[in-house]
C-alpha cells in the first residue's frame, strides 16, 4: 500500500474530531435547511501545482515509481552507456526498494474502513470541516454546550464551553455521566434538563438530541446542543410556588370563613329564635320595639357573615343568584328602618321614596338586593355627620335605579377611582376603623353578577351620590291593582319640619301618590296662625308637624290655628314618648313606610286610639310559628347546643309536635333504629359529637334498606352555608338541608310536606 493510505486514514480521523453533525434545522452539511449549499470547486479550478501532487500521489508513489526505475534501468543497459546504465540502475533499484518497502508495509493491515475518496469527495469533507468548526465556534460565543457521542454514549468530541463547565479538558470517550451531567424533567426521548455543577452555582441546560449518520465512516452518531435556561427554570419553579402557595392560601381562607360562619351562625341562631319566642308573648308596644332593635341587629350581624362569604365565592367564581317575584317596596322600608336608629343617633335624617311607575311585585333576588343596599345605605351613614341620606328608586326602562344621595364630605377623583375595590376605604381615621372596606367592594361585585352597575359622582365637600342600577323582571299586574298615582288624590297636605331629607321625601312620596305637598318652615306658623291658606289653590285637608318643629308649633297658642285641618304628628319611634301625641288626632313614625302614610291621609287611621293598629303596621314582630295541619307527629331532635335546642324544640312544641331530644349521634342512631319507637320525623344538627354527620346518615340509610323499615324523612340543620355541605348532607341521606337561623315558617312547611310524603309512601 502507498502513503495514500495513510493520508485518508488521517483525514477521516479529523473528520470524527471536527464532526458535530446536523442539528435540527440544518442539512447535513451543517448549512440552514432550505438554502442552497455552495458547490465545491472541481479540479479545473485548482491550482497546477495541487493537481500535480495529486497526480504523484496517486501514480507514482503508489506503485508507478517501481515500474519508472525499470524502464530507467532497461533504457541505461540498451543505450550502451555504462555511466548512464549506472546512474539509471541506481535510481531504478532506490525506487524498487522504496515501492517494495511500501508494498511489505501496508501488506499486514486490514483494508481501511473510508471508502476510496474522489477529489470532489476530498472537496465536501474539507468544507464540513470548516462548516463544523464555524458552528462550534458560534455555540461556544453563544454559551451553549455542542457534544458528539457514538452510539455507545461515548463522547467523541465536545467544543470548549462543554470542556470548560465540566473542568474536562481531554473528554472523548468518557460518558456524560462520567462528565459530572445529571439530568432531570425528562419530557421526552429527545429532551431533557441537565444539570452540572460549575465553579459558579448549579447551572440547567435545556439537551436536545440528534442521531446522524457520519458521511466519512457511515456509523451512526448523537449530536447534542443545550442551551442554558437556569434563571427561565428558577423563575418558573418561582411562579409555581406563588401558585400553589395562593392556592393554599384560598383554601384556608375558605375553612376560616366557613369555621367563622359556623361559630356566629350558632348563637345568632339562638338570639333571633329566641326573639320570635318573646314576640309571640303579651307584650307593650316599649317592648315590642325594643325586641324589633333586637331583631334588626342580630340581622345586621346575619349581613355581615353573607358579606365575608359572599366575598369569598366572588373570588372563586362560585356565586349564584336565586330571582324571585317580591314586592319592592316592603324591602327598601326594611333597611332603611335598620339604619334608622343608627342615623338618628348621630342626629342625621334618612328616608326614601319610590316613584309611581315602580310595581307592586318585581323578579329580582331579594337576599342580594337587600345586601346590597344594606352596603351602600349604611356606607352613606356613617361617613354622615350632618344632614342626611335620602334615597329614591324608579324605574328607567326595564332597570331598576335607586339613587342613595347623601350630605357627608365628598371624595376626591382619586378616592373615588378606588373606592370600590376591596378593603379600601375613605374619609378619616374615625371612619376608616369603622368597617372592614368589604361592604362597596362586594355590592359592585354583585350587581356586576346581576347585570347592573354601582356608581358613584362625588364632589369634595358636597356629598355624594352613589346610583344602583340592575335589570329587573317586570310582573303583569291585575287590571283592578290600584295605581299608586291616585291612592292619595285629593289629600292635600302642609308639611311643617325643617328641610332635609325626611321632609323632601315624604314631600315627595305625597306627590307620587297623587296628592298635594307643601312645606312650611318656622317662619309660617305666625302666617299661618293669622291668614289659614284657605285661599290657595288646594283646599288644605291635613298638616303634618314634625317633632323638632313641636316647640315652635305649641308657642303661643300655634296648636288652635287651622282648626278645620287633621293634624298628624311625625316623630322618630326613640322620642314618641317625649310629647304630648295626646293633642294630635294621629301620629306616624319615622322613617315613614309608604302604607303607614296612605293609612293615615285616608283617615282609616285616625286618633290616638288607633296607635296600637298603627304600631302593628309598621312593626314587624308579629310574626307567628305556623301551626301543625297533623299535630300527632312524633319528631326526633338531635340538637348539641342547649340554646339551639331548647329554640327549635319549642317551636315544634308550639306547632304541636311531639319532640324528643338527643344531644349526640349515638343517642340519635339508637332511637332511630329502633323498630318498635320510630319517630315520624328527624331534624337534626349535622355537626354533634358522635361521629360525622354525612356517615351517620348513610349508616341509617343502610340500616333501613338491611331491615327493609320505611326511609324515614331526616331534615338537616347547619350553619355552614358551603353548597358543599349541603351536597354532601343530600347525598348521605338527608330530605332537606335548612340553614341556621332556622327560619321557623320554613321548618314547619318542610315538616308538614315531608310527613305528608311518608304518610303516602307508607
Amino acid at each position: 500500500m502507498s502513503t495514500l493510505a495513510n493520508l485518508q486514514e488521517k483525514l477521516a480521523a479529523e473528520i470524527n474530531r471536527g464532526q458535530t453533525g446536523p442539528i435540527e434545522g440544518q442539512s447535513e452539511t451543517g448549512q440552514p435547511l432550505g438554502e442552497p449549499t455552495e458547490a465545491a470547486p472541481g479540479p479545473e479550478q485548482r491550482p497546477v501545482s495541487y493537481a500535480s501532487a495529486q497526480w504523484l500521489q496517486r501514480h507514482w508513489l503508489n506503485g508507478g515509481g517501481l515500474i519508472g526505475g525499470i524502464v530507467l534501468l532497461a533504457v541505461g543497459f540498451a543505450g550502451g552507456s555504462m555511466f548512464l546504465a549506472g546512474v539509471a540502475g541506481l535510481v531504478a533499484i532506490s525506487l524498487i526498494i522504496f515501492g517494495i518497502l511500501n508494498i511489505w508495509k501496508d501488506a499486514g493491515r486490514p483494508a481501511p474502513i473510508a471508502p476510496d475518496l474522489t477529489e470532489s469527495d476530498h472537496d465536501r469533507l474539507w468544507e464540513r470541516k470548516e462548516s463544523n468548526s464555524l458552528l462550534a465556534t458560534i455555540h461556544d460565543a453563544l454559551g451553549d454546550i455542542t457534544v458528539t457521542r457514538s452510539i455507545d454514549r461515548r463522547i467523541l468530541d465536545a467544543n470548549a464551553t462543554f470542556r470548560k463547565l465540566t473542568g474536562k479538558s481531554n473528554p472523548e470517550g468518557l460518558t456524560l455521566e462520567d462528565t459530572g451531567l445529571m439530568f432531570r424533567a425528562v419530557t421526552d426521548a429527545k429532551h431533557q434538563d441537565a444539570e452540572i455543577v460549575t465553579p459558579e452555582g448549579h447551572r440547567i441546560f435545556a439537551w436536545h438530541d440528534v442521531i446522524f449518520r457520519d458521511p466519512a465512516t457511515g456509523q451512526l452518531c448523537i449530536q447534542s446542543v443545550a442551551r442554558d435556561v437556569t434563571e427561565e427554570r428558577q423563575t418558573a419553579r418561582l411562579r409555581e410556588d406563588a401558585r400553589l402557595k395562593a392556592e393554599y392560601n384560598s383554601a384556608a381562607k375558605s375553612r376560616l370563613l366557613a369555621t367563622v360562619s359556623h361559630e356566629i351562625r350558632t348563637p345568632l341562631s339562638g338570639i333571633l329564635g329566641m326573639n320570635h319566642l318573646l314576640a309571640q308573648t303579651p307584650l307593650t308596644l316599649e317592648q315590642a320595639n325594643y325586641l324589633t332593635g333586637i331583631r334588626q341587629s342580630g340581622h345586621a350581624l346575619v349581613q355581615l357573615v353573607e358579606d365575608l362569604l359572599d366575598f369569598s365565592t366572588i373570588e372563586v367564581g362560585r356565586f349564584q343568584l336565586h330571582p324571585r317575584q317580591e314586592t319592592f317596596r316592603p324591602l327598601l322600608e326594611g333597611v332603611v328602618e335598620m339604619l334608622a336608629h343608627r342615623a338618628h343617633e348621630k342626629g342625621i335624617e334618612i328616608a326614601a321614596s319610590v316613584a309611581a311607575d315602580v310595581p307592586e311585585a318585581l323578579e329580582f333576588d331579594p337576599a342580594r338586593l337587600r345586601q346590597v343596599l344594606f352596603n351602600v345605605l349604611g356606607n352613606a351613614v356613617k361617613f354622615t355627620q350632618t344632614g342626611g341620606v335620602l334615597i329614591r328608586a324608579a324605574l328607567q326602562g326595564r332597570n331598576l335605579v335607586i339613587s342613595v344621595q347623601d350630605s357627608g364630605p365628598g371624595m376626591t377623583e382619586e378616592e373615588q377611582a378606588r373606592v370600590f375595590g376591596e378593603f379600601e376605604q375613605a374619609g378619616g381615621i374615625v371612619e376608616k376603623s369603622a368597617g372592614t372596606g368589604l361592604g362597596l367592594a362586594i355590592s359592585a361585585r354583585i350587581l356586576r353578577e346581576l347585570g347592573g352597575r354601582l356608581s358613584v359622582a362625588s364632589e369634595r365637600g358636597r356629598g355624594s351620590e352613589f346610583t344602583i342600577n340592575f335589570p329587573v323582571g317586570l310582573v303583569a299586574e291585575d287590571e283592578d291593582e290600584r295605581r299608586h298615582d291616585i291612592v292619595l288624590k285629593g289629600a292635600h297636605v302642609l308639611l311643617l319640619a325643617p328641610e332635609g331629607a325626611a321632609s323632601t321625601a315624604i314631600a315627595q312620596t305625597i306627590r307620587t301618590l297623587g296628592g298635594q305637598c307643601r312645606l312650611i318652615g318656622a317662619a309660617d306658623i305666625d302666617a299661618l296662625r293669622r291668614s289659614p291658606p284657605t285661599g290657595d289653590r288646594y283646599p288644605w285637608t291635613d298638616l303634618i308637624v314634625d317633632h323638632r318643629m313641636a316647640p315652635l308649633y305649641f308657642r303661643e297658642g300655634n296648636e288652635q290655628a287651622l282648626p278645620t285641618l287633621r293634624k298628624i304628628f311625625l316623630v322618630n319611634p326613640e322620642e314618641r314618648n317625649t310629647h304630648p301625641l295626646d293633642l294630635f288626632d294621629a301620629w306616624l313614625i319615622r322613617p315613614l313606610r309608604e302604607q303607614s302614610l296612605i293609612d293615615v291621609l285616608s283617615g282609616r287611621m285616625r286618633g290616638m286610639e288607633k296607635r296600637g293598629n298603627i304600631f302593628e303596621g309598621v312593626s314587624e314582630i308579629g310574626i307567628t310559628t305556623p301551626e301543625a295541619e297533623d299535630p300527632s307527629l312524633e319528631i326526633l331532635l338531635g340538637e348539641d347546643d342547649p340554646v339551639n335546642a331548647m329554640l327549635v324544640r319549642a317551636m315544634l312544641a308550639k306547632a304541636g309536635h311531639r319532640v324528643r331530644l338527643v344531644e349526640d349521634f349515638d343517642g340519635l342512631r339508637s332511637r332511630a333504629e329502633n323498630g318498635d319507637a320510630r319517630p315520624d320525623v328527624i331534624v337534626t344538627d349535622f355537626n354533634m359529637p358522635g361521629g360525622t354527620g354525612a356517615a351517620v346518615l348513610a349508616q341509617l340509610r343502610a340500616q333501613e334498606r338491611r331491615q327493609g323499615l320505611p326511609a324515614l324523612p331526616i331534615i338537616v340543620l347547619t350553619a355552614d352555608s358551603r353548597d358543599s355541605i349541603r351536597r354532601q348532607a343530600l347525598l348521605a341521606g338527608a330530605d332537606a338541608v335548612i340553614l341556621k337561623p332556622v327560619d321557623p315558617d320554613r321548618l314547619m312547611k318542610t315538616v308538614q310536606s315531608l310527613s305528608k310524603l311518608n304518610f303516602e309512601r307508607v
